[in-house]
């Protein structure tokens, strides 16, 4: 069957007003009320004089007649409409599936002895990297020591701490059920050391004493990921147990004005139903989409402009409910928009703009407003990056010649002197095979950077990262990054950007094919 897509993308443009958000507008709605309906033009307004040729614009969405039910819908427009409602809502449905992981676990612990879960509205901490095991998020990272946890903010708003640090650097992703962030807990935001409260768009209850600052998300679905960087060293292991050990989270009926801390290294196993395979969990199954379409949209509002693709969505869905015909179409549209727009997406090369030397880069990861293309992309091939003001990302699955990165070569990545990634944080570079995951191999190595303390630098203090399937040898080892003998991507991670990142003044070294294995 044919996907017209013309009819779908001018559906996006005419849902796209002028109260509209571009691609990079944060969507951050730190301690703020959820953003309240224009009132209606006033009784005397509305009978003024309109000039000739002149439409007057209702005062609300809700002014706006809807799509009428049993009108005649053909196969053919239920596939453009399904189209366009598959690439929005691929990352919604993605975040509704995980959630309903997460909401399985019976306790807090690592699922399959790698991953850490939690109840809703509770989180769960590792004690060391991340296992390379893990199929649960593409393109992680082992810079840091992660967290996990999602949330369910209909019914209680959730207390979040954040212990005393100090000068380690760290981060806690708070994202809605769009994967926008909207809290700003960090080392970079000067963030105190407390409780932190996360509240739902319908939350209005009290904000008790021991409180530092509440968070208001757009969605009742969202989920926390603390990280906090650990150098590579048996010494750090053992510094950081204390203080994660102090990352927790609970609802706000179980607050008491006193830190909690928990073991994390004592984490039980919990069995994974979903184990094996090299690819990431399939969190979005064709075939299922549009059973589950209809409750995502329920849980996600539009956004201000999305009531017109709401309802064209909502129209089609409606027929089908009644019409095997139209639900044969939809289902088949979300199998064929799959292989054809979404798996492309995976690529880096698919994603961001150009950064210099072959490598990409995301502008507006984490604040994606109205931009459907990144927000989709990242959610195929690296979901849950950090807002630019955290961290930047650069992915590379071409050299400098433009040739497609594979271990049959061999490779150099060399960062002059002076020109390490700008950073307040640390930075890292990473090697993922096909399925952007870590390669296994015998150092027990996927990236270098920050963490590394044996890095070599070159006499005249460049620094040279050697990528490839075999060891270079001698000190060029400390400094070797294992390679697979097939495809692979590289990705630089700068976490507390400096603004020669943030503006694009700093340029990735370029990837300089060496040699042939």
């Amino acid at each position: 069957m044919k996907q017209p897509l013309v009819l779908a993308m001018a559906l996006v443009l005419a849902s796209a007003c002028s109260q509209a958000p571009d691609d990079t507008t944060p969507t951050d709605t730190a301690a703020k009320p959820a953003p309240q309906a224009s009132s209606p033009p006033p009784s005397d307004a509305a009978s003024a004089e309109v000039p000739a040729g002149q439409v007057v614009a209702p005062g609300t969405a809700a002014d706006v007649p809807k799509p009428v039910a049993g009108a005649p819908v053909s196969p053919e427009y239920a596939a453009a409409i399904g189209q366009m409602a598959y690439i929005w809502g691929w990352p919604l449905v993605n975040m509704h599936n995980r959630q309903t992981l997460f909401a399985t676990a019976p306790h807090p612990g690592l699922l399959g002895g790698v991953l850490p879960v939690a109840p809703l509205n509770q989180l769960s901490m590792l004690s060391d990297y991340l296992a390379p095991e893990q199929r649960f998020v593409t393109s992680p990272n082992q810079d840091v020591v992660y967290g996990a946890g999602f949330l369910s903010l209909d019914k209680d708003a959730v207390v979040v701490q954040v212990p005393d640090f100090g000068d380690r650097f760290w981060v806690y992703q708070v994202v809605d059920q769009r994967s926008d962030s909207f809290a700003k807990m960090g080392i970079q935001y000067g963030t105190k050391p407390g409780a932190y409260l996360l509240a739902g768009p319908g939350w209005d209850g009290t904000v008790p004493d021991g409180i530092v600052e509440v968070y208001r998300s757009q969605t009742n679905l969202g989920a926390v990921f603390p990280r906090v960087f650990m150098d590579d060293t048996a010494e750090d292991r053992e510094a950081i147990q204390p203080l994660i050990d102090q990352v927790m989270a609970y609802p706000l009926s179980e607050f008491t004005g006193e830190m909690r801390t928990t073991d994390w290294s004592e984490s039980p196993t919990i069995p994974n139903p979903n184990a094996g395979g090299d690819g990431e969990t399939q969190w979005v199954v064709p075939e299922d989409f549009f059973d589950v379409l209809p409750t995502v949209m329920e849980e996600t509002p539009p956004l201000p402009g999305e009531e017109a693709l709401y309802e064209s969505i909502r129209f089609v869905l409606d027929a089908a409910q009644k019409n095997p015909e139209l639900k044969k179409a939809l289902t088949e549209t979300a199998m064929q928009t799959e292989n054809a727009v979404i798996a492309p997406m995976f690529e880096f090369r698919n994603n961001g703009v150009e950064a210099g030397s072959g490598w990409r880069t995301q502008k507006n990861a984490a604040r994606f407003g109205f931009g459907y293309f990144q927000r989709t992309a990242t959610a195929k091939g690296n979901m849950f990056s950090n807002v630019p003001d955290e961290t930047m990302y650069f992915g590379a699955d071409f050299d400098g010649e433009g040739e497609r990165l594979n271990g049959a070569n061999a490779y150099t990545v060399t960062f002059p002197a002076g020109q390490l990634p700008p950073v307040q944080g640390f930075w890292s570079l990473t090697l993922y095979n096909k399925q952007h995951f870590f390669h296994p191999n015998a150092l027990n190595r996927f990236s270098l950077g920050t963490k590394n303390k044996a890095l070599v630098n070159n006499p005249d203090g460049s620094l040279t990262l050697y990528v490839q399937a075999t060891n270079p040898g001698g000190e060029k080892e400390a400094n070797w990054l294992p390679a697979p003998q097939d495809d692979f991507s590289l990705y630089i991670r700068a976490y507390w950007p400096q603004e020669a990142i943030t503006k694009g003044t700093w340029v990735p070294p370029t990837i300089e094919r060496v040699s042939a294995n």
